[in-house]
């Protein structure tokens, strides 16, 4: 971590929370050191992650916390983590979609912030088991009326989680009877040997239901999700078509991830070959 001291709140609680990880612990001097800024702000910062549930302060500094394979963040806890990163790959994510096209979203924060970046392409039919994500259509169309070309959205029933998704057999239902173009899938957990997973046994089938209906899975993720696994995977790697992440990933996982996908996007970062 370089010294910066306009660092911005997000991006400097990015970083501690990287380095608490990465390290297994970190202490608020060493902090104040690398970020060249005060104890107190240090410790703001500290209290602020710990209030997200993503660090435990200890005497001098913080730790990881260790989370169970069913411990399932609501919306909004998980909507305060990685801000920068689900900007960048909703970005990047958006450019993959073709006017016209049948895509579904996921529930989760990141297909939340992609769903923004989709308002404007002409024509989308959508299909989502998010409330928040079809919210964001359904705001846009009150905000600028009903303009040609706006999207169609298709909401499906079932039981809402703490994040906001509709699962159960109402959605599996709904969803085994469609078929889209693309699917674009956020996850709790990705790793080589689980795939993916998600701490809730429901949305688990729901979100097999949405893998089966979709000609090609792309998984929207960012780098803390590497290696993570909840209690029930839903799909093995070999099932997702693209991988969408930032620039925090790992070399090496990258390169895992490489082998194993068929397309690696980085946000930001350059392709050897753009075509999908």
């Amino acid at each position: 971590m370089s010294e910066n001291q306009n660092l911005l709140a997000e991006q400097r609680r990015a970083l501690i929370l990287d380095e608490v990880r990465r390290r297994g612990g970190v202490r608020v001097n060493e902090l104040t050191r690398r970020l060249g800024v005060s104890d107190m702000t240090v410790r703001r910062d500290l209290d602020a992650l710990s209030r997200q549930g993503v660090v435990e302060k200890v005497h001098g500094g913080a730790v990881p916390v260790v989370e169970a394979s069913t411990h399932e963040p609501g919306f909004e806890a998980k909507s305060g983590l990685e801000l920068t990163a689900k900007e960048d790959i909703a970005r990047a994510a958006a450019e993959l979609v073709a006017p016209g096209s049948a895509i579904a979203l996921s529930g989760g924060t990141t297909t939340y912030a992609l769903a923004h970046h989709l308002v404007d392409v002409p024509d989308l039919t959508v299909v989502t088991n998010s409330v928040r994500v079809a919210d964001v259509f359904h705001s846009a169309q009150r905000t600028s009326g009903q303009r040609q070309g706006a999207a169609t959205v298709v909401l499906t029933g079932g039981v809402r989680t703490p994040s906001d998704s509709l699962v159960g057999p109402v959605a599996d239902q709904a969803i085994a009877a469609l078929h889209f173009d693309v699917l674009f899938l956020g996850v709790h957990g990705i790793s080589a040997e689980a795939g993916l997973s998600t701490p809730n046994l429901a949305e688990a089938e729901t979100n097999r239901r949405l893998v089966q209906s979709a000609r090609r899975v792309i998984v929207v993720a960012d780098h803390t999700k590497w290696g993570t696994v909840g209690l029930s995977s839903f799909a093995a790697l070999d099932q997702v078509d693209t991988l969408v992440t930032d620039g925090g990933m790992p070399a090496e996982a990258r390169a895992e991830i490489s082998e194993r996908l068929r397309r690696l996007v980085v946000a930001g970062e350059p392709e050897d070959d753009t075509d999908i």
